[in-house]
């Protein structure tokens, strides 16, 4: 029999399922992202609501088989709306021992445990710390023993190639696998496989092989006694696509370069796990991009104040250790009052940290990193998609208030991917700017309603004016050192950020009062939501809020801590909403807190949430 191009014997039965959690786990040369990666865009293709994350190693290529090496991709798929990658998996997918001691743990107990049996050896085991086979030891588990080395040299045996080089097509074998399993048909990763190696036939043709082999294999050799179907979700009409958060993000800058009628400048240093900006925006030269990897840091920023001061839109993109370098050079923008926008995808620190790992441990920095009183916005975004709208919102502030904006990702964000419904140009706004009045003397520092000097590009007749770090008199923009002047401007500028309205406004999940509110702003969206409408539907009186706009924090928000007994403020970090909460509102906010390097789960905050009411 088959159904959608999937082939299934008549012996073996077919179960619905509502949401499956699916881990692979190799070495970070196994393509285990890649595995994922597909797997995604088929779940994605076929109308499921889909949640990612990505979790691979700091180090280039950390040797085979030890624990530090292991890559590991989490993808979640289901009929109903879902906003987290899940907890636990229901399949793990391990290439090696290394894989299988790193993820075991979260495979849930009867899950599906596929492994390269070919890689439990003496020699493997002893790499990953096993004293004796885990495999015979696995009852608790419906443990699946593929040879995937062997049969893929076996299916590659007539092939031109290395055994080296066939080895590394055995990761189509189990995406293959996992492909019949869970009815899905191979047309998505043949197409990818041929339009990613098209330039070497013979590797296209030897992975799109070992594909079907593995479907095949899982067939003929009746792997399974139950094959699994998940329906389409009920999500809103219209065209979807799957993203990641940095690609969405290079999406909305092509938007705003549109929307503003400019020429979009983007500087920046690589650094993981934000480089991926960068490299993707060097692809859209036609839109009028212009991509500049800098020397370091500093470089980056200065190229990006240039590009503001030259009336163009300027963008310099980093992580943790790059904010730190770009702190002297923001405080010249705020002092020059020039719109630029900086993102920062933060990862594991202090110093070089954990590269590749999440945390949101840079909300001061971007607050108050700079030295003297240097007062900007501060945005956050709350998923991959949500990406798209806070990049443009940054640069529309930015351009509005005549200001530096900091926009915080970070590297679940970067690397997750959700399915992203298209908008239409039309439901976003031009970016206009103030290029200031026809007047005698000019006076580059005249303030408008929004307390925001003109966008003047150099060379416009009859508009000469100084920049620079030095402080500047009120409206003619001449070097000042009179305290008064300077006071007026120091309070000037921060009136500016303080009085701005028309930021992204706060989301709200529950009531406006009850007993437990749940604050959290940045990627524990996802989290947060789940577990509050768990417990709402529990009946805890819990509400949540999410934060989008960390400066200025929006008005509503001080009355709304007054409404509830507790205050709950989740974070990756140490507790640093949770102070400036406390400081702001003057409210017993309690903390939440994880540094781990990875995200929160819905349980395990769940779990927190339900003991703050066993002390109400």
């Amino acid at each position: 029999m088959s159904d959608q191009g999937v082939t299934f014997p008549l012996s073996v039965k077919r179960v619905a399922l509502e949401t499956v959690v699916i881990h692979f786990a190799g070495d970070s040369g196994d393509g285990m992202q890649v595995m994922g990666m597909q797997l995604t865009q088929s779940c994605a293709a076929l109308g499921n609501d889909v949640r990612t994350f990505s979790d691979f190693p700091a180090e280039i290529r950390a040797p085979a088989g030890t624990l530090p090496g292991v890559s590991g991709f989490q993808l979640s798929f289901s009929e109903c709306h879902i906003h987290t990658p899940g907890d636990r998996y229901d399949v793990l997918v391990a290439m090696n021992p290394a894989a299988l001691k790193v993820s075991l743990p979260g495979l849930v107990s009867g899950g599906i445990l596929i492994v390269d049996d070919d890689k439990f050896v003496e020699k493997e085991l002893q790499k990953a710390g096993f004293d004796t086979n885990p495999l015979d030891n696995a009852g608790q588990y419906r443990v699946i023993r593929l040879p995937m080395t062997t049969l893929t040299l076996k299916t590659l045996a007539s092939f031109r190639l290395s055994r080296s080089a066939a080895r590394k097509c055995k990761n189509m074998f189990a995406l293959g696998v996992v492909y019949w399993l869970y009815h899905r048909p191979l047309k998505d990763p043949k197409a990818w496989i041929k339009e990613r190696f098209k330039a070497n036939q013979l590797i296209a043709d030897a992975n799109d092989k070992v594909l079907q082999a593995g479907y095949n294999y899982a067939i003929t050799a009746e792997l399974f006694a139950e094959h699994y179907t998940v329906k389409a979700a009920p999500l809103p009409k219209g065209v979807y696509r799957q993203v990641t958060g940095n690609q969405a993000l290079v999406w909305g800058c092509l938007l705003a370069a549109t929307q503003a009628k400019k020429t979009l400048l983007i500087s920046g240093y690589p650094i993981t796990p934000a480089s991926d900006i960068l490299q993707l925006l060097a692809q859209y030269s036609q839109f009028g991009i212009k991509t500049f990897q800098a020397e370091d840091e500093i470089a980056a920023i200065g190229a990006a104040i240039g590009a503001a001061f030259g009336g163009g839109l300027a963008l310099t993109t980093t992580s943790g250790p790059g904010l730190d370098l770009k702190s002297e050079g923001l405080g010249l923008a705020v002092m020059a009052e020039l719109p630029l926008v900086v993102v920062d995808v933060q990862r594991a620190g202090p110093s070089t940290g954990m590269p590749t790992k999440v945390e949101q441990s840079d909300l001061l920095a971007a607050m108050y990193g700079r030295h003297g009183e240097c007062p900007l916005p501060v945005l956050a975004a709350a998923s991959p998609g949500d990406c798209f709208n806070m990049i443009i919102e940054a640069f529309r502030l930015a351009i509005k208030y005549m200001t530096p904006v900091v926009l915080l990702s970070d590297a679940y964000l970067a690397n997750s991917a959700e399915p992203w419904q298209i908008p239409s140009m039309a439901d976003f706004p031009s970016l206009d700017c103030n290029p200031g009045k026809k007047e005698t003397p000019f006076l580059p520092y005249k303030r408008d309603v929004n307390l925001s000097r003109p966008w003047v590009v150099p060379g416009t007749l009859g508009k000469a004016h100084r920049l620079g770090g030095l402080e500047k008199q009120h409206e003619t923009g001449n070097i000042s050192y009179d305290p008064d002047n300077h006071q007026l401007m120091v309070t000037m500028r921060a009136a500016k950020i303080a009085k701005i309205s028309d930021a992204p406004s706060l989301e709200r999940c529950g009531n406006a009062k009850g007993q437990v509110l749940v604050v959290g702003w940045g990627s524990t969206y996802g989290a947060i939501r789940t577990a509050v409408t768990q417990l709402q539907r529990q009946g805890y009186a819990i509400s949540a809020v999410h934060l989008r706009c960390l400066n200025p924090l929006p008005e509503m928000l001080g009355e709304l801590l007054k409404g509830f007994e507790q205050i709950q403020v989740v974070e990756l970090n140490k507790g640093q909403l949770c102070q400036l909460l406390r400081a702001r509102f003057l409210v017993d906010a309690k903390e939440i807190n994880k540094v781990t390097g990875k995200p929160f789960n819905v349980s395990e905050l769940k779990a927190q949430l339900e003991n703050c009411f066993k002390v109400i």
